[in-house]
């Protein structure tokens, strides 16, 4: 589906920020917005993958409601806790508590069943910086020469969340997280996925490596795998494949988790940075060869 700015699509009107990836959504009111609206909204967001939502007047409540009407919510985070005890299911991303995400990631996909999708919403921004970028997986992997695509059409990858939460589960939570996919988690032990995903509602394949979680390519060495994963990461991110999107008070951003990486500027010093985010519960990623 191709648009061009500000045209409509099934009663959206749509601002493109690149030729096939991201657009900011003109005129909707999130909280007012109706079912039809919604609908539309989610059929977006597949074709694409990010949308922004400026002038928002969303609250914790609000924030919550959105994500429920759009699917199933998870907990905030298979180890970090709610924001508090009315809200369990939003993720606070505080530089105050060490919550930044300057790192090329996608959302949790060290766990078996990664979210679908993610509803960021900015609650106190520094005065400049903070920027965040997004990564189109799916235009990358396109965009890989063909003998490359085979190859790594066949290869499956490790995830490992312990770099960067295990000592927040051991020390903060006593090794006791949140229960996900209804068990509680009380070890991160890592998890194998295809480094292409087949994405369930499109059939399009995207590269789903990312620095944050995966820790090598599985039945390789390590030097294959360094080698392998450092081309597919260089390559994800070339300008090309990514948008960049300065926050405003009241802003929201949603993104599919199952075509997309991102990464969140750390440009602002000691300057105060505050982000919602809530999850949307996905399924288990497939791979071209399965």
């Amino acid at each position: 589906m191709t648009y061009t700015s500000e045209q409509p699509i099934t009663g959206l009107t749509l601002d493109p920020l690149g030729p096939h990836f991201g657009a900011e959504v003109l005129g909707l009111d999130l909280a007012a917005a109706t079912d039809e609206e919604l609908a539309a909204v989610r059929a977006a967001l597949v074709d694409r993958k990010v949308l922004f939502f400026r002038g928002q007047g969303l609250d914790e409540d609000g924030q919550v409601a959105l994500g429920r009407r759009l699917g199933e919510l998870t907990v905030s985070h298979p180890v970090v806790g709610g924001v508090d005890e009315a809200h369990p299911e939003i993720y606070a991303i505080d530089s105050a508590d060490n919550g930044f995400a300057d790192v090329w990631h996608t959302d949790v996909t060290f766990m078996p069943r990664p979210p679908m999708g993610s509803i960021l919403r900015a609650v106190s921004l520094p005065v400049s910086g903070g920027d965040t970028n997004w990564a189109d997986s799916q235009l990358a992997y396109d965009s890989l020469a063909a003998p490359v695509r085979e190859l790594v059409d066949q290869l499956t990858a490790m995830h490992d969340g312990t770099r960067e939460f295990g000592y927040y589960l051991a020390q903060r939570r006593g090794g006791r997280g949140n229960v996900w996919e209804g068990e509680t988690v009380t070890r991160l032990d890592p998890v194998e996925h295809p480094v292409i995903r087949v994405h369930p509602e499109t059939g399009r394949k995207g590269i789903f490596v990312n620095p944050g979680f995966t820790s090598h390519i599985v039945g390789v060495s390590d030097a294959e795998s360094r080698a392998i994963l450092d081309l597919l990461y260089a390559h994800l991110t070339k300008p090309e494949h990514v948008i960049r999107h300065r926050w405003r008070a009241g802003d929201v951003a949603m993104w599919d988790n199952r075509g997309t990486a991102h990464y969140a500027n750390r440009d602002y010093g000691s300057a105060h940075r505050v982000m919602h985010r809530i999850t949307l519960r996905g399924d288990r990623p497939i791979g071209p060869a399965r």
